[in-house]
């Protein structure tokens, strides 16, 4: 191979000797000579073309376009892939995981490519099967917040080196766990994005597991209490019955759950048990459950409940494993509060304290886990946008506390602007609530919608999103989110057609 082309690259203080000729209009060197490519802390271990079906790890092989795909390692162990299409579009967009991560996010950055985008994403700095991490502060570092910012540092560094020249705007795109990867971007490393995609973010993630906790002890601690499918499907059938007509269309979805004041003492059986009520300990627990978590000496909130309207178990709705499998706590809450927290795998979760072990796991591990700063100015200041979506009948990460991120960032915004924090707000960041949908996805109402390509024109053409309209994914609905505290209000015409509604205030 004859050497044709030197070149220094400027990212990340990075070099490599480039070894043969262009292979695209955007390409500086050949995908297999990036393996030379010299990072900090850096090991790259994979340089190769691929196209068609890829094979990674078990299930279905994913459907890429050409790509150049690049791994490697930063240390101590983030592991981490950057995917380099062939017809690249000029941006960059970094894909987030889910729940405790452990795995690079390949069918989101198939999704991403094949829209010409460059991807990259991270298993955060431990393995799925590796349980060692959680009594480890630099790995647990590296989940809460530093593997994505340094993934995102070395990505921009490879993308230079392969095209020639830095990504012309960069995003980042996740759910759940991926949503507090892209709030915790947006505050700690604010010059790393352009724009910023946050789905059902687990912004107080020590408190969502408390959270989700307080549930497992309302109905598993208690003799009776474990509620059913069954048990959730006649409640949500009450719910609907009460108040699915408050919104104007009766359609199975409450398009603000706030507005029905539903007592599910309304189902305790008067005598005994019978098909349509339910017993007094599942009256108890449902309370329970409603109310959130609360310190039980103080009565002050812990976490938020479960909202009206999100007891029916919809298909492919995985959140409802958070609440209701009648055996166990949700298996998360195990290694966050247990290994991470108390560090003893020999744990029992019925001894949690919910006064005074609260403080004690927010104090070890809230400063690294939770994206709570409300202060986004730095962000704002370099011309980031961030969209924030959550679905109102998500059983897992409770939509309120959402709700009241976006309300403490108003708030923060009012005393930082005299009293302008709305306007200042929505010059940068939107909230945009979906009625009837689950965790992430599935769910009795619309669950897709194109938030990405509405931030992309807001980022790069100054265009907010005044609506971005969702569907299911049969085409049998359409209606329009909108920027919270808007609601879509029915007007007139055909109730599946988001046409026949507007957003308006509450």
């Amino acid at each position: 191979m004859n050497r044709t082309k030197i070149n220094w690259v400027s990212a990340a203080a990075a070099t490599i000797i480039l070894f043969s000729a262009a292979p695209s209009a955007w390409a500086a060197t050949e995908c297999r000579d990036l393996a030379l490519l010299r990072l900090p802390g850096t090991l790259i271990t994979t340089a190769e073309e691929v196209s068609g079906q890829l094979q990674l790890g078990p299930g279905a092989p994913l459907n890429v376009p050409a790509i150049c795909r690049v791994a490697g390692t930063i240390t101590p162990a983030i592991n981490f892939e950057v995917w380099l299409p062939a017809q690249y579009n000029g941006r960059f967009q970094a894909v987030g995981g889910g729940g405790l991560a452990g795995s690079i996010s390949h069918g989101a950055m198939a999704t991403a490519v094949s829209d010409g985008y460059a991807s990259a994403s991270t298993d955060t700095g431990h393995r799925s099967t590796d349980s060692l991490w959680l009594v480890d502060p630099q790995r647990r570092e590296d989940y809460g917040h530093r593997a994505i910012h340094e993934t995102t540092v070395k990505a921009k560094a490879i993308i230079d080196a392969y095209y020639g020249s830095a990504p012309l705007y960069s995003y980042f795109n996740g759910c759940s766990t991926g949503g507090r990867q892209g709030l915790m971007e947006a505050q700690r490393y604010p010059n790393d994005f352009d724009g910023i995609l946050s789905g059902a973010p687990v912004n107080t993630f020590t408190k969502l597991h408390i959270g989700q906790l307080w549930t497992a002890h309302a109905t598993l601690k208690q003799p009776d209490a474990a509620l059913t499918a069954a048990d959730f499907t006649l409640v949500n059938e009450a719910v609907m019955a009460q108040c699915d007509a408050n919104d104007g269309v009766e359609d199975g979805i409450l398009t603000d759950p706030r507005t029905c004041n539903f007592n599910p003492r309304d189902l305790v059986c008067s005598g005994s048990s019978t098909d349509s009520c339910l017993a007094e300990p599942k009256i108890t627990a449902l309370e329970m459950i409603y109310d959130g978590a609360r310190n039980p000496r103080t009565g002050a909130q812990i976490y938020p409940g479960l909202e009206p309207g999100s007891e029916s178990a919809q298909p492919g709705n995985a959140g409802w494993a958070m609440i209701m499998n009648g055996r166990t706590p949700f298996f998360i809450d195990i290694p966050v509060l247990g290994g991470m927290g108390f560090e003893n795998n020999e744990w029992d979760w019925r001894t949690f304290d919910f006064d005074q072990d609260v403080a004690l796991i927010d104090g070890k591990l809230a400063h690294v886990l939770d994206a709570v700063d409300p202060d986004l100015r730095d962000f704002k200041a370099q011309g980031g946008k961030l969209i924030i979506y959550h679905g109102w009948n998500d059983p897992g990460v409770m939509p309120q506390r959402t709700i009241d991120y976006y309300n403490e960032v108003i708030a923060f915004a009012d005393r930082a602007t005299n009293g302008n924090g709305t306007a200042f707000t929505e010059e940068y960041t939107r909230l945009y609530m979906m009625p009837g949908m689950g965790h992430c996805r599935g769910g009795a109402g619309p669950d897709q919608a194109d938030f990405i390509s509405s931030l992309v024109d807001w980022v790069e053409n100054d265009q907010a999103p005044e609506q971005i309209i969702a569907s299911k994914g049969d085409g049998s609905m359409t209606r329009p989110l909108c920027p919270h505290p808007e609601v879509a209000v029915y007007r007139r015409g055909d109730t599946n057609d988001a046409e026949s509604f507007r957003c308006e205030a509450p």
